[in-house]
């Protein structure tokens, strides 16, 4: 099993996020598009990278906006791979 970060780890790594914040042991972006066409376009960029990863986002899709969280569901919180998956998020644009 993948192992939890500590509240300590957990913090220095999200200082180097911009725009996430950690809520109940997820990691949370909201990005905004010009129009739904952007915001669908956005995600459809994230199938490769998750898939590699082997790491996949909930996404919740509100015409152009798009929520991201990021957890380890079977570890139960924040590991080393969803910091890794939002950095990769992260430079998607």
């Amino acid at each position: 099993m993948t192992q939890l970060l500590t509240k300590t780890e957990i913090q220095e790594q999200a200082k180097v996020l911009s725009g996430w914040t950690v809520e109940e042991s997820k990691l949370h972006i909201t990005r905004t598009f010009k129009d739904f066409i952007q915001a669908i376009e956005f995600v459809n960029k994230l199938v490769e990278p998750a898939e590699s990863a082997g790491h996949h986002p909930d996404i919740k899709i509100s015409y152009n906006k798009v929520k991201i969280t990021l957890t380890t569901h079977d570890a139960g919180g924040l590991t080393q791979a969803d910091f890794d998956v939002a950095q990769t998020i992260s430079q998607i644009k």
